[in-house]
């Protein structure tokens, strides 16, 4: 989310607002679902990653 974030560079002044890409496409919502997206793929990878059979460790 870190690169989501309004900034504006000390020596260009070039101007980086996530914002103006949720506007050029109609999609007021765009960083909000894009966070809701992430959230759900972290719950599902967990329910998987615990359904997951226990591993048996070898003894040397």
């Amino acid at each position: 989310m870190d690169r989501y974030q309004f900034s504006k560079d000390k020596d260009s002044q070039i101007v980086n607002d996530p914002n103006d890409w949720a506007r050029e496409h109609d999609d007021p919502k765009y960083i909000l679902n894009l966070l809701k997206s992430i959230i759900t793929v972290s719950l599902e990878t967990m329910k998987v990653v615990n359904g997951l059979p226990g591993l048996k460790e070898r003894k040397n």
